[in-house]
């Protein structure tokens, strides 16, 4: 099987190759992605749930729109996402609800601190096999 994503090298910047069965999918695991450049995701426990309503112009938009509001969690709020329910997803719009926890020092280790999702080389499609993104993440 597969692995859901993985991370590419790109010059002063963290590169993300996404995979999923269906859209909601390619998101969900864009976020567990995005939480594992920043920290362990296995480490992070559920303690309370946001519902996040998400647009963009398009697949790309959409998904630079997504991850720069998980990004926000952590940069802004001090929260982590554990994972990631999608309720609906389409061209121009993702539903979803993020099960987070609180930051904490002693349970936490940080790899990397991410400034911006950028749309540089962004790129989301479909294909006979599923959905693939590449994302570039300015750290």
């Amino acid at each position: 099987m597969r692995k859901p994503y993985e991370i590419i090298d790109h010059t002063a910047d963290i590169g993300l190759h996404v995979y999923g069965a269906d859209a909601a999918e390619l998101f969900s695991n864009a976020a567990s992605a995005l939480t594992d450049v920043i920290t362990d995701h296995r480490g992070v426990v559920a303690a309370e749930s946001l519902n996040l309503s998400v647009t963009g112009l398009d697949w790309p938009d959409l998904m630079v729109n997504w991850l720069r509001e998980l990004l926000y969690l952590w940069s802004g709020k001090d929260l982590l996402v554990a994972s990631v329910e999608i309720e609906q997803v389409s061209e121009q719009k993702i539903v979803a609800v993020a099960s987070v926890e609180p930051f904490r020092s002693e349970r936490h280790r940080i790899h990397n601190e991410i400034k911006a999702v950028t749309y540089h080389q962004i790129d989301v499609s479909e294909s006979l096999t599923g959905w693939e993104a590449k994302i570039i993440l300015d750290v």
